[in-house]
């Protein structure tokens, strides 16, 4: 298949199109590197510099290279920045989405598979999240992201748009080639093994408090590759479809941590300070109806094995993606 990745030099997207590549897709790279890097591009890859907020771009992209499918990955993806400036993740997340659905409905492309999140389910009723769990965001970020999903319906009722959503929990870990570099970092794993490399003196713990066994919040940690493969079996989804990714356990911060220090064999210093606004203290996936239906099983279950993969990346690629 053809596959066009909106968003695809960012850390999910990057590690999608290379999973792609070696299974004999074609991927072309839609992005406008505000967010992700030019390196972060696998080199069998085509290329193209172009903004989501101009149709114009969008749908001589779509009209020149003509997919089978598009993968939706771009977005602003920062919790406390969303409640800053609702605005910015709005016109991102909502309204730039529309000009891509509008150009694909224009230029005859009628698969989307949309990159989702955990955060529509805001402070879940009830644990593990499945997909009846109902959807109340607790901020603009999950918001927007329930916003588009809303949208996918309507698209695929009026105009026939195939559609499948995919609400990610905790994302994490690497490849030998592509792993996690965000400008602004604010993912636990990375910061934790940017401290084992020394270039932060400790990190930060959010709360010690909570109703967990050793006070820290837990979350539902995630392979990127196992994240990537259930991309790939989207594609093959005969119905639109909403779909939880994580692999139903729950980590604490401190276990993560733990495991960091055991993984890299280096001490990593924490400060413990308040709890966040909003933060709940436990977030699980159900991922049995993906599996069900679609056959996904994660191959990397196990806490240690995501660390290992990203600290391999990063002590491969210490300064990221940076020259």
């Amino acid at each position: 298949m053809k596959i066009f990745a909106v968003g695809g030099a960012g850390y999910i997207g990057c590690v999608c199109a290379e999973l792609l590549l070696n299974e004999g897709h074609e991927v072309i790279i839609f992005d406008n590197l505000t967010e992700g890097h030019r390196r972060a591009v696998d080199s069998r890859a085509t290329f193209i510099q172009g903004e989501l907020a101009e149709r114009a771009q969008i749908q001589a992209a779509l009209s020149n290279t003509r997919p089978d499918a598009v993968m939706h990955f771009a977005a602003n993806a920062l919790v406390g920045e969303s409640m800053r400036n609702p605005s910015k993740y709005f016109r991102n997340n909502v309204c730039n989405g529309l000009n891509l659905l509008d150009a694909m409905v224009t230029t005859g492309v009628r698969r989307i598979v949309f990159s989702s999140t955990c955060a529509i389910f805001g402070l879940p009723e009830r644990l593990p999240i499945d997909e009846t769990t109902p959807a109340s965001p607790i901020n603009p970020y999950g918001e927007s992201k329930l916003a588009f999903e809303k949208v996918l319906r309507w698209y695929d009722q009026i105009h026939g748009l195939k559609f499948v959503s995919l609400r990610y929990f905790n994302a994490a870990g690497a490849t030998q080639n592509f792993g996690e570099d965000h400008r602004q970092e604010t993912h636990l794993i990375p910061n934790v093994l940017k401290v084992a490399l020394g270039q932060k003196p400790n990190v930060e713990i959010y709360g010690t408090n909570y109703e967990t066994p050793d006070g820290t919040c837990i979350r539902d940690y995630i392979h990127i590759v196992d994240l990537a493969r259930a991309h790939i079996l989207a594609l093959g989804a005969t119905n639109s479809a909403l779909y939880n990714l994580g692999t139903g356990g729950g980590s604490s911060v401190r276990e993560v941590i733990a495991a960091c220090g055991k993984i890299t064999g280096r001490n990593v210093g924490t400060i413990e300070k308040p709890r966040r606004p909003g933060d709940p203290p436990r977030l699980i996936a159900s991922s049995e109806k993906i599996k069900n239906e679609l056959g996904w099983q994660p191959q990397f279950q196990s806490l240690e094995a995501i660390v290992e993969s990203a600290w391999k990346w990063h002590e491969k690629f210490p300064r990221g993606y940076e020259d």
